[in-house]
């Protein structure tokens, strides 16, 4: 089980604090934007005598509530074709083990949301990637590629929409081709959407749930986490038309008896939030990421893509070894104070090799961190190569 490259510079950035020294945290996609106050309004009121157990698929009137949202966004699914989960991951990895026999593989472009290695691990799946480039800001690799790696074996696709860690956002026709693909060699796509709402530039993400001729082969895994700040109730759910797939895993969902109940009593709530509330949070992440884009492409040698979606970006740095400088950023490194955490992006890539000298930085921190955290980094690379040639001169 590979460690996360997300929290496995933990211990570094705790020993950092205790001498003293603040650490902006960009290595994690933990929002600083306030849940809807609908949300937090039902914890606040919740006067039940117990909290109990809910439905193993989830609360029927949250399930209905999810089914009108989706609805609205022109993704047709009923209640009943919706199981809550205890969050995304436990989704996917339901979908993994309903879908998938042990030596299964599943197609990933990377780089890919380091847990899904952990996940289809759990599920005795092995992943196959597919690599996608900086040079293209990420974009779907060619079908070409995808075709390369069909194997007897192959049984899914898993896509990221808008991606994490990169930020890419897909267009239609890039879904239309791979949902092509999928029909074609009869294979299962899951499609994690949980950063649907965080679509920049006037683009809007295209759920593949849209296309009719995708129902029977498609499992879409949604979070509540990012879209209302609400990464701690751990509510997610996956959607399919399926139903030999939905009754599989609602065997897995009984057996973990229910999601967390005073979770959906929270997350229902959020679903009254008002439109003014995404277009408030979208307004804001575009702000930083456009800080974050033009103040890290300012940055001699570091290279970064312009994100379309998410809050995330890859970014790649005038460094050997990304994971040992932000170790030694974390160790060694201190700029008026402060330093920042990064996470390592080979441990996004599953190919040996690729991406040893990029970062995923997560730009959830309000605009006057975000400067101060590249600041940090522009000085933390000069003062870095300085201390690389002084080892060269000493050795």
């Amino acid at each position: 089980m590979p460690a996360s490259p997300i929290r496995k510079l933990v211990p570094y950035a705790e020993a950092a604090k205790q001498r003293g020294v603040h650490v902006y945290h960009l290595n994690i996609g933990q929002p600083d934007i306030e849940s809807p106050k609908e949300a937090l309004e039902a914890l606040h009121n919740f006067d039940q005598p117990l909290v109990e157990y809910s439905h193993s698929a989830g609360f029927e009137s949250y399930r209905a509530g999810l089914a009108a949202a989706y609805n609205a966004l022109n993704i047709p699914v009923s209640k009943n074709e919706i199981i809550v989960t205890t969050g995304g991951s436990e989704a996917l990895m339901f979908g993994f083990m309903a879908c998938l026999e042990p030596g299964d593989e599943i197609i990933v472009p990377e780089p890919f949301y380091a847990n899904y290695i952990a996940f289809a691990m759990s599920a005795g799946a092995n992943i196959v990637p597919v690599p996608s480039s900086i040079e293209t800001g990420f974009a779907l690799p060619p079908i070409a590629e995808f075709e390369k790696r069909i194997t007897p074996r192959t049984r899914a696709i898993l896509i990221c929409n808008p991606g994490n860690p990169t930020g890419y956002l897909y267009t239609r026709e890039e879904l239309e081709t791979l949902s092509k693909l999928v029909r074609e060699h009869d294979l299962w796509l899951f499609s994690d959407e949980v950063y649907r709402e965080f679509c920049y530039d006037g683009r809007k993400h295209i759920s593949v749930m849209e296309f009719p001729e995708m129902a029977q082969h498609t499992i879409m895994v949604d979070s509540v986490s990012k879209r209302y700040s609400l990464c701690g109730v751990r509510i997610g759910c996956f959607a399919t038309k399926n139903k030999e797939v939905y009754n599989t895993i609602l065997k897995f969902a009984q057996a973990r008896l229910s999601p967390p109940s005073l979770g959906q009593i929270v997350s229902e709530a959020a679903l009254k939030a008002p439109q003014s509330y995404f277009d408030n949070v979208v307004e804001e992440y575009t702000a930083r990421r456009n800080f974050a884009v033009e103040a890290l492409n300012s940055i001699p040698g570091v290279i970064c893509p312009n994100p379309g979606g998410a809050f995330y970006a890859m970014v790649q740095l005038p460094v050997e070894n990304a994971e040992e400088f932000c170790i030694w950023m974390l160790s060694e490194f201190s700029h008026s104070g402060a330093t920042v955490m990064m996470a390592p992006a080979a441990g996004f890539y599953s190919t040996p090799g690729i991406g040893l000298n990029q970062v995923r930085i997560a730009y959830v921190l309000n605009k006057d961190d975000l400067q101060a955290a590249v600041e940090c980094l522009r000085y933390g690379l000069v003062a870095y190569a300085e201390s690389k040639e002084k080892e060269k001169a000493i050795g």
